[in-house]
């Protein structure tokens, strides 16, 4: 990405963030006023995988290049790395240019964004998958000690959610909106006016991003966060 693509992107990005951070009425407006960081991870060291002989990371891309095991306790995504670059952050905005590399043959394919990721068993995450039918696709969840919990808007209880997020094999652009403060999460795919995704949660605030798959693999690259310091 050009430099002037690149400081485009940025300042769009900070422009989200600033909205982010207006506490609502009667809110405590705890990001207010509080710093606001750029974590732009490019460098192979700037992530930590779960498992280190699944993945590539170079060449501007972090590449999970086989499916991950389930690990034990709560059900959850299976492999993803870490970004390890920069401050953990509060409310953000996470876009990355993903992709799927499983053939769209197996249906339930798919990639994670992850967001406030404290530890293995605690952080929110969106689900991308061109199967939208049952509950732990396609959807906003919380993962906070126990199993994913499904907690988007478009989740119709039973056996639809909202449209398919990727359904091919081609790069999508993706962008994660949270404001922690109220809890509301946006996600927008392919520069749609509208979300595609969103969810309103408290349960906690603040930590780390990330990339993986819950048990399929794909890619990213040009990942670029803006958020407020934890």
């Amino acid at each position: 990405m050009s430099r002037k693509r690149t400081a485009a992107v940025l300042g769009a990005l900070v422009s989200v963030v600033a909205g982010l951070m207006a506490a609502p009425a009667g809110a405590s407006g705890t990001d207010s006023g509080s710093p606001i960081a750029i974590v732009v991870p490019r460098a192979p060291q700037h992530w930590d995988p779960l498992t280190d002989s699944k993945w590539e990371l170079g060449g501007g891309q972090a590449v999970m290049t086989e499916r991950g095991t389930a690990p034990p306790g709560p059900r959850r995504p299976f492999e993803y790395a870490v970004v390890t670059e920069g401050p953990e952050l509060r409310s953000l905005s996470y876009r990355a240019e993903v992709r799927i590399d499983e053939p769209v043959t197996r249906n339930d394919r798919d990639v994670v964004l992850i967001w406030n990721y404290q530890s293995p068993t605690r952080f929110y995450y969106a689900h991308l998958s061109q199967d939208n039918t049952i509950y732990p696709h396609n959807g906003i969840f919380v993962v906070d000690n126990a199993d994913r919990r499904r907690i988007d808007d478009q989740w119709n209880g039973t056996d639809l959610g909202a449209p398919p997020a990727i359904d091919d094999t081609d790069w999508h652009d993706v962008r994660v909106d949270y404001a922690a403060d109220t809890g509301r999460i946006e996600v927008y795919v392919d520069g749609a006016a509208e979300p595609l995704m969103t969810a309103t949660d408290t349960s906690f605030a603040g930590g780390r991003v990330a990339f993986g798959s819950f048990d399929n693999y794909g890619r990213v690259r040009d990942v670029f966060v803006v958020g407020v310091r934890s």
